[in-house]
């Protein structure tokens, strides 16, 4: 090996780094544009059956079929956006004349009274702890200065949601009515012996991931429906928007029930404060526990089985270990996206690489 060779090969290492970095920074430079694609692919996945449908079924126009499609879809967000406008603007209205202090109190006085009543009945809160430094221990290091900053930024970023609603809408469309036209794109990259394989993956991933999502939709809808009720059932104001809120939190796996749940309960009794911690606000935030319970039972039992069984054909155990792989490496973004990306995985090694006696067992029901 001479040191032309050498020489060579440092400068094709070198150039292959150069290139790595640069298509790393033009990604970064250009997230906003990947997330937009991102969405607008979702949607498509979603709107999907409904364009086959009036196509098959209602004998619609393929042009037409996409624009009902998509204007049924914007009147269901604009219908969940309205749920939330009203509120958002009355907290802004709150939020900039918030008296931090008095929400200091307020959140004080529930604690209070929680260790109160429990204190009461195992006569150990009140023997370690009088109430001011109970006060002192609650308030300690709780700045809640950061709200209105925080609803500035919101409202800054909310300024340019116009552009980004216009974007998702606009590639969404085109998805919609040119199926093929992202296929098209992939496989200019792709050598012409293996296009059969690339584009059987590209219609099997379609059809689970639309499942997927509409199974998703449906296991919200079921969740948002208990929650509701409940909450309806204690007399909680704005039951609506917190039942969507928190059905909202179960897109994240295994922790989003979670976060929902704590949710949900706090505003339950921060609604009452007003009213006995014993005999009003403990009640109804069981209740509500209650129902929560009865959602989440019927959600891990009946709603994920189902959607797993039935969409992405994947073993719960199996789902499970990849989600908490991916939230380790990615957090929640990677708990998010890990069912649809290791579904779109495993068509792919099935379509290339199936003589693998590995890929076969892992892609057997598939």
């Amino acid at each position: 090996m001479n040191a032309k060779t050498i020489a060579n090969g440092i400068l094709r290492a070198v150039a292959i780094i150069v290139g790595v970095v640069l298509l790393g920074w033009f990604f970064y430079k250009i997230q906003s544009v990947l997330a937009y694609l991102a969405i607008a692919a979702v949607l498509a996945l979603l709107g999907r059956p409904i364009v086959l449908f009036l196509r098959r079924r209602l004998k619609f126009p393929n042009t037409l079929a996409v624009v009902v499609t998509m204007v049924f879809m914007l009147c269901i967000f604009l219908g969940i956006l309205a749920l939330f406008i009203p509120l958002i603007a009355e907290q802004s209205k709150n939020l900039s004349l918030l008296d931090i202090e008095a929400l200091k109190g307020d959140l004080n006085t529930l604690y209070l009274q929680t260790l109160d009543y429990f204190g009461a009945s195992t006569g150990s809160f009140n023997n370690l702890l009088d109430e001011s430094q109970i006060e002192e221990n609650v308030l300690k290091g709780l700045d809640l200065g950061f709200i209105p900053n925080f609803l500035n930024s919101f409202v800054n970023a909310l300024s340019n949601f116009s552009i980004g609603l216009f974007s998702v809408l606009f590639i969404s469309f085109f998805f919609l009515k040119d199926s093929k036209l992202l296929q098209n794109g992939i496989l200019t990259f792709v050598p012409d012996n293996k296009e059969s394989n690339l584009v059987k993956s590209i219609d099997k991933i379609n059809n689970l991931l639309s499942r997927y999502f509409a199974g998703i939709l449906l296991q919200l809808f079921i969740l948002f429906v208990i929650y509701t009720i409940a909450l309806l059932i204690v007399g909680v104001e704005n039951a609506i928007v917190i039942a969507f809120l928190c059905a909202l939190f179960n897109i994240i796996p295994y922790i989003g029930p979670i976060i929902g749940g704590v949710t949900m309960i706090t505003l339950t009794m921060t609604s009452f404060l007003d009213a006995d911690f014993s005999t009003v606000i403990l009640p109804k935030a069981m209740y509500v526990l209650i129902g929560l319970t009865i959602g989440q039972l019927i959600d891990n039992f009946f709603s994920q089985p189902f959607i797993f069984s039935k969409s992405v054909k994947s073993h719960p155990l199996e789902i499970f270990l990849i989600i908490i792989i991916a939230g380790l490496l990615f957090g929640i973004v990677g708990m998010v996206v890990a069912v649809p990306g290791y579904t779109a995985i495993k068509v792919i090694l099935k379509e290339f690489l199936a003589d693998y006696s590995f890929v076969k067992k892992l892609t057997k029901n598939l």
